[in-house]
């Protein structure tokens, strides 16, 4: 009966042994440390044996012609699974081979000395061994350790083959899962709606999409390495071209708005938007980038900036009609003079904040380009003398919206009017400096120094009733005001995203 553990363990020692790919052995070399075994050890046979299912072939010999004999007659299987060197001093005497033919027979083994192959998961693969037809004391110290090197040396050759096999089905199953991916990558690519390419870390364009051909009407190949820029509206190449080579040398995420010229010479605004893939060591692999065609938003948004222009236009010429209705009603209501001026004023105020926000600097999104401290600047230029710094504005610039402009253009405008009345402005060396601190609450500061007459200059009605509405209500915030013999200091805190959207 079988012994199923021993049916087992051989099974994976010969799963092992398939990995060897031994018909791509060096037998030249083989043959070489063959005989050299067989003088260290001053016997006539040298061989290396691997014991296969059924045989053992001799992938190395010397001094004997034939490549192998049946497993059941081999010494070699049986020194194989020993620890150490077996050596049969005289195999005529010997029970487990007096009766082998390889022994009675035409080959006539008397001494057999062979040094296990064993292969790094300890299975046991075949032998280094020296034949000699006459019987022999054994080995000396010297020649154990000669066969056990020479082996050493053996395993080192097969084990070197075994991994470049493995190396080189890795390789093979990288290079079709690369292949599997790069296919799904194309399929994926190619329906989509946007214009897909794909570049090496040089950032020379290799790969371009479906649709990227639809588009230009040209193979993929013409836009390889910089080719995609002769596409490119001349116009926006430079800076098209500029932006990807800055992207390629610091590795950061790449976009750009360029118009892109169609098969059917029309050109169409897209944006370009690439990312680096890193490897293991952070080091860009590959860039994949798309192109989305925005012609449509562009011309939406061109439309909507005229008529934003326009409407800004209108409503400027509305407060010139209230300004001027006003002025023209005061004339006849002579006893109503004052509040004319000053109402006269605000609107004014206003119309100058607005043309601010309406101006060329400003962004669809409402932000202002000249923020706050050239809305001040425009604001208080009724007050600013050519060649005076009676007016400073120090500190931060502040980024304002459409939403904040109004409300602080009336602080501000009160404030002014009110110092030209009673306080520093209406003084002949009184001076004013805003100072401004970009921070979260914003912080604005009002500070008047050189006031004549601070006793009539504390503000009052409706101008207060005002900033209190436009710094609590409007933006949210707070303020402090604080008087000296002759200085005002009011300190304003808004909350940053009442000033400007986050």
């Amino acid at each position: 009966m079988s012994d199923p553990n021993r049916s087992d363990a051989e099974a994976e020692r010969l799963r092992i042994l398939g990995q060897y790919p031994l018909e791509k052995s060096d037998e030249n070399r083989l043959n070489r440390i063959a005989r050299l075994a067989a003088q260290i050890c001053n016997a006539p046979i040298g061989l290396i044996s691997i014991v296969e299912e059924n045989r053992q072939i001799f992938i190395g010999r010397t001094g004997l012609d034939v490549c192998g004999t049946e497993r059941e007659y081999s010494f070699c299987d049986h020194a194989m699974r020993q620890a150490e060197i077996m050596v049969v001093e005289d195999a005529a005497a010997d029970p487990r081979f007096f009766d082998n033919p390889l022994v009675t027979g035409d080959l006539g083994i008397r001494f057999y000395a062979g040094q296990p192959l064993v292969s790094p998961e300890g299975q046991p693969l075949g032998a280094l061994c020296v034949i000699d037809h006459n019987p022999r004391g054994g080995l000396t110290a010297e020649q154990s350790e000669g066969l056990a090197t020479l082996a050493e040396l053996v395993m080192s050759q097969l084990d070197s083959l075994r991994a470049d096999v493995r190396a080189e089905k890795a390789r093979t199953q990288s290079l079709s899962q690369v292949a599997e991916l790069e296919q799904r990558f194309a399929v994926l690519s190619d329906s989509l709606p946007q214009l897909v390419w794909s570049t090496p870390p040089d950032g020379m364009s290799d790969y371009f999409n479906g649709p990227w051909v639809e588009f230009t009407g040209l193979p993929a190949k013409a836009s390889y390495g910089t080719g995609w820029l002769s596409f490119v509206h001349p116009e926006d190449a430079p800076i098209a071209a500029q932006t990807w080579n800055k992207a390629v040398a610091t590795g950061k995420s790449y976009e750009v708005r360029y118009r892109l010229r169609r098969h059917d010479g029309a050109y169409r605004w897209v944006i370009a938007r690439g990312l680096p893939l890193f490897d293991a060591d952070g080091q860009v692999m590959r860039w994949i980038g798309t192109c989305t065609d925005i012609d449509d938003e562009m011309a939406n948004a061109d439309a909507l900036e005229l008529l934003s222009q326009e409407l800004h236009h209108r409503i400027k010429n509305i407060f010139a009609v209230i300004g001027g209705l006003v002025s023209l009603s005061s004339r006849s209501h002579p006893d109503a003079a004052d509040f004319a001026a000053e109402l006269y004023g605000r609107i004014l105020a206003l119309g100058r904040a607005h043309a601010f926000i309406g101006s060329p600097g400003s962004r669809s999104d409402g932000t202002l380009h000249g923020g706050l401290k050239g809305m001040l600047a425009e604001l208080l230029s009724p007050y600013m003398v050519v060649g005076s710094s009676r007016i400073l504005i120090t500190g931060d610039e502040i980024a304002i919206d459409d939403r904040s402009a109004t409300p602080l253009a009336l602080v501000f405008h009160e404030l002014a009017t009110n110092s030209a009345k009673y306080g520093a402005l209406g003084a002949e060396s009184g001076t004013v400096e805003i100072a401004l601190e970009d921070r979260d609450p914003v912080c604005l500061r009002w500070i008047e120094k050189g006031i004549a007459k601070s006793g009539e200059s504390k503000p009052g009605g409706f101008g207060s009733r005002l900033i209190d509405m436009s710094i609590k209500r409007q933006l949210g915030g707070s303020y402090e005001m604080q008087w000296g013999s002759d200085s005002l200091e009011l300190a304003i805190s808004i909350p940053s995203g009442n000033v400007e959207r986050i």
